[in-house]
């Protein structure tokens, strides 16, 4: 099943700078996630600092486990704003 996150950075209690020493990590366990085959895309958010990030999951715990594993998270600098299961668009299927 694939499900939606959306993140958003913490930024009333962080400054920019404290944000940057942890990027690299949180890079790094980015491409860990997709190279395991957790995360399928990852996005920048357009309308506030932060990013979606669609996984491919058995359960909404599943993606919580994973979201736990980023470093801006687990330093409480990413905050998780919702978790979206998604199901298939019925509309693309075979004309009845």
């Amino acid at each position: 099943m694939q499900f939606l996150a959306l993140l958003t950075r913490n930024t009333e209690k962080f400054a920019d700078a404290d944000f940057a020493p942890l990027l690299p990590g949180e890079a790094e366990q980015r491409r860990t996630l997709y190279a395991e085959g957790a995360v399928r895309q990852i996005w920048n958010r357009g309308d506030i600092p932060g990013s979606g990030m669609m996984f491919e999951a058995g359960s909404d715990a599943d993606v919580r486990g994973h979201l736990a594993t980023l470093p801006l998270v687990k330093a409480g600098m990413m905050d998780i704003a919702a978790i979206v299961p998604l199901n298939p668009y019925p509309g693309f299927g075979p004309k009845r």
